[in-house]
């Protein structure tokens, strides 16, 4: 499927009443806003159409499901007071943009040369980013979001899938709950993974729905590392990097694997 098939079909799916669709034939992205705010998502469809050939109407199927409840978050109120459990960090790369469509600055802070760290609030099935706008209503200060969001982070649950490779071992989060990739803000979680690593520990978030442990012990290990990194990256709803990060001494360092087939 080409992308102007994919724009059609995409424009049938997610037409509704109080909705405006336009097309950004440079950009080849096609925008869907919600006249009541006139906010909206705009999604690129060259990448849509070439995960249609590998997963065929799951792609699209994901793309209309993100699209409806991106709006539908968009359109609901947000309340930080009393609702302190909502609120989460989540980790974007460093070319996500730093403010809303309408210009209002996002709370963020940074994290490495490839991530960066953003504020949501939790709404069920899918989350709002937290911006200046929302603080300003709400009359909350940015550190007290970022204390709480952390907190909310450490208390998420940590379970992991182990697979062996080469001689290496892999570690895989993957709950689906939004926060997979958040994990690596957990200091105690990636220094209890680092007391039980007996090569060299190194992390990958290629998109928000997985976090990546691998125990290297082998050169062969970063070069199966970085086709998994590479893989998930691509094939991801909100990739963040295809780059891994050493992990030593409570501090992340990114680094570069040039990644052999074999």
């Amino acid at each position: 499927m080409d992308s102007q098939k994919m724009r059609r079909e995409l424009e049938s799916r997610l037409q509704g009443e109080s909705r405006r669709i336009t097309y950004d034939r440079e950009k080849d992205q096609l925008r869907i806003e919600s006249e009541r705010t006139g906010k909206g998502i705009s999604v690129s469809l060259p990448g849509i159409a070439a995960k249609w050939n590998t997963e065929k109407e799951k792609a699209i199927d994901e793309v209309v499901y993100y699209v409806e409840e991106g709006l539908r978050a968009m359109e609901s109120q947000v309340q930080l007071t009393d609702h302190e459990k909502n609120i989460f960090p989540v980790i974007r790369s460093t070319s996500f943009p730093a403010e809303a469509a309408e210009g209002v600055p996002f709370l963020t802070d940074d994290h490495t040369a490839e991530t960066k760290v953003y504020y949501a609030y939790d709404m069920g099935n899918t989350y709002r980013l937290i911006d200046s706008r929302i603080m300003e209503q709400e009359a909350w200060e940015p550190g007290r979001i970022k204390e709480i969001a952390l907190f909310n982070a450490r208390s998420l649950p940590t379970p992991l899938k182990e697979d062996q490779v080469a001689g290496n071992i892999f570690y895989f989060l993957n709950t689906n709950d939004g926060y997979d990739a958040s994990r690596i803000l957990n200091k105690g979680f990636l220094n209890d993974m680092e007391k039980k690593i007996e090569g060299t520990m190194v992390v990958a978030v290629p998109h928000q729905d997985v976090l990546i442990i691998g125990d290297i012990r082998n050169d062969r290990g970063y070069d199966v590392l970085a086709q998994m990194a590479m893989s998930f990256f691509t094939s991801g709803r909100t990739p963040i990097t295809a780059l891994s990060f050493l992990y030593e001494n409570g501090e992340l360092e990114p680094i570069f694997i040039l990644g052999k087939n074999k």
